[in-house]
């Protein structure tokens, strides 16, 4: 089965192409074809996982080679795929949620003209992440990672008839294209030092690069993980990217995308542990967007928006681990599993929400939504218990070793670093808790055609398989530290560390906060009438409402010095270049002028000019002898 892991790419792709090439003739069936070819590749990824458990861990990696890519003097570079314990671990995220959004999908999208085209671009974006995952060099990431680049454009943008949609969509592709500098950059030095892009040859090599190199790569490649990750300071599309359809949020946000900056930083894990300072850049900027990202959550009406903030935080969580460097490589890619679960149920039940509110997403007019959608309500609560890391849910199982692992260290760091991710967790409590009694408790708050009610089959089967996973994957995970000795192969052996503060203070430290904010959440928004326009805000509502003006600061640091740049050079060109060159063919056009009154086609006149200029020319003559 490793040896077929090229069809977790070929299937999704190729039934990608068939159903945009197919047209109109498969409408009738196309989205079936989607959920299928999903679906094939979990069964493929599942197989290779088995195939991989029953080798011993040092046996757990193994190349395919598929064809000889790039052949020149100086890059030689073959197309591989590499199949261990990380590529696979994202594969089954991949592949399982994926096919579940794909079965949501199947409903959710019933009366759009558009479902094939829709199904067509989801199996795009599942292949061009798993060709992400699975790549065995920068250079093959790179494709994928562009392919994920440009799913995410089409599907946030696939109502493009509405502009905002369109606006939101080009946001998307703009911001990210900033990171992927990143990326060409830190490949640029990357074949530079090491002479390939190739994982094997490069992570071989890395001990002999001086330190500065190694954070100049590390700092590039957190650039591209900042973008892709919406990680501060490039997280400004991913609210915008709401627009699309809500499947596609939950895919983004869950199990392809937003994820592959995680993976990036991880899978460079031999880059990053010979340099403190890179790494300590990507734990800084992970503990601040946990911040940012749970401060926009608590001031958003949108519960799209709100969800995705929440996304941005919870990224925030895995990129802090991953900075901590080998005591928290495990832990990030640990969270970004379960977090795949929670967020993806949350995300396809604000989805169920909508459908039943005719499209309506402003929490203030929903209210006691638990009556008419019991299952929404049940598998929705599974996630949030899960994201607020109450035991025995999956994310107290894996949020909360992130937190542990932040008050490993010696300095201030640990102190920094556990702090941010204690009131990370209180913060997350307060506003997830404030979006789920909003949504389904107090009182209704519903207009006169809107009648509540639970979703079709089709939509809540999948809400249900993920909260069963929301619920016990992470002690499953958990139990044995089974999950971190499956990613021991590639991220090494975790030595137990003791944090500043006793894992029972953390611990209680941690539920009391989340146990606070709850209460909080609960007074403001649970058992208090909450009115159905939002209240004149105050300057730190209107910021956090704004994302911290993150786009007023793009525009002034950015687009207009742009624009003002442009134009300066436009009228340069006009004025200089443009005048250079229309001034010369001016010049020769009114000199042409000039000698052609001398050519009048009269005979008389020529003989005369030629007779004065005889006389002159003798008069110089003799003159000169003279």
């Amino acid at each position: 089965m490793l040896d077929l892991t090229w069809l977790l790419i070929a299937v999704p792709l190729a039934s990608s192409f068939a159903l945009l090439l197919a047209g109109k003739r498969a409408d009738a069936w196309g989205h079936w074809l989607g959920v299928a070819a999903s679906a094939t590749t979990f069964v493929v990824g599942f197989g290779a996982f088995l195939q991989l458990l029953g080798l011993d861990a040092e046996s757990r990696e193994h190349a395919v080679h598929l064809f000889t890519w790039i052949s020149g003097s100086e890059l030689q570079l073959d197309a591989g795929l590499l199949v261990d314990p990380l590529s696979v671990t994202f594969v089954l995220l991949v592949s399982f949620v994926g096919t579940l959004i794909h079965l949501y999908s199947v409903a959710y999208m019933e009366h759009d003209p558009r479902r094939r085209v829709f199904f067509a671009y989801l199996n795009l974006f599942v292949a061009a992440m798993l060709l992400l995952v699975l790549a065995d060099s920068y250079l093959l990431l790179f494709v994928g990672w562009e392919g994920v680049g440009l799913a995410s454009y089409l599907l946030i943008g696939f109502w493009n008839h509405k502009p905002e949609y369109a606006t939101a969509a080009n946001k998307a592709f703009v911001v990210n294209r900033v990171g992927d500098v990143g990326l060409i950059v830190a490949m640029g030095l990357m074949f530079a030092t090491f002479g390939s892009l190739g994982f094997e040859e490069v992570f071989a090599q890395v001990g002999e690069a001086s330190t500065a190199t190694l954070t100049a790569i590390g700092l590039t490649l957190l650039v591209a993980a900042t973008g892709k990750s919406a990680q501060f300071p490039l997280q400004s599309w991913l609210g915008d990217a709401m627009a699309g359809p809500t499947p596609v949020s939950a895919l983004i946000h869950a199990a392809t995308m937003v994820t592959a900056g995680v993976y990036l930083i991880v899978r460079s894990s031999a880059i990053f542990d010979l340099t403190e300072t890179a790494r300590l850049v990507v734990a800084a900027v992970g503990a601040l967007t946990l911040l940012l990202g749970a401060i926009i959550g608590m001031a958003k009406d949108d519960i799209k928006k709100a969800l995705a903030a929440s996304t941005m935080s919870q990224i925030g969580y895995m990129m802090l681990a991953a900075g901590l460097g080998p005591v928290g490589y495990a832990f990030a890619i640990f969270h970004l599993v379960t977090h795949g679960f929670f967020k993806a149920g949350m995300f396809l039940g604000a989805g169920s929400v909508m459908h039943g509110m005719k499209d309506q997403v402003d929490m203030r007019r929903f209210g006691a939504l638990r009556t008419a959608m019991v299952v929404t309500w049940v598998t929705f609560g599974l996630g949030w218990l899960a994201i607020l890391g109450v035991p025995p849910f999956a994310g107290f199982w894996s949020k909360d070793k992130i937190i542990e692992s932040a008050f490993v260290g010696e300095g201030w760091q640990p102190w920094v670093f556990g702090l941010a991710a204690l009131i990370g967790a209180g913060l997350t409590a307060f506003y997830m808790s404030r979006l789920f009694f909003m949504t389904f408790h107090g009182k209704a708050r519903w207009t006169d055609d809107q009648h509540p009610h639970e979703s079709p089959w089709l939509m809540t089967v999948p809400m249900i398989l993920l909260a069963v996973g929301s619920a016990g994957l992470g002690w499953f995970l958990a139990a044995g530290d089974r999950f971190s000795t499956w990613l021991e192969p590639v991220t090494g052996h975790v030595e137990h560390h003791e944090p500043v503060l006793s894992v029972p203070v953390i611990m209680t430290l941690t539920l009391t906060l989340v146990a606070v904010g709850v209460v909080v959440a609960w007074l403001k928004y649970g058992r208090a009438d909450v009115p159905t326009e939002a209240p004149a805000p105050s300057l730190a509502t209107l910021t956090a409402r704004n994302d911290f003006f993150q786009d007023s600061v793009n525009r002034a640091v950015f687009e207009r010095p742009g624009t003002h740049l442009t134009r300066t050079l436009v009228y340069a060109d006009a004025a200089v270049v443009d005048g250079a060159v229309n001034g010369t063919a001016t010049g020769v056009s009114k000199l042409g002028e000039s000698l052609r009154r001398f050519q009048s086609g009269q005979v008389r006149s020529y003989a005369a000019l030629i007779l004065i200029g005889l006389a002159g020319l003798v008069a110089f003559v003799v003159l000169g002898v003279l």
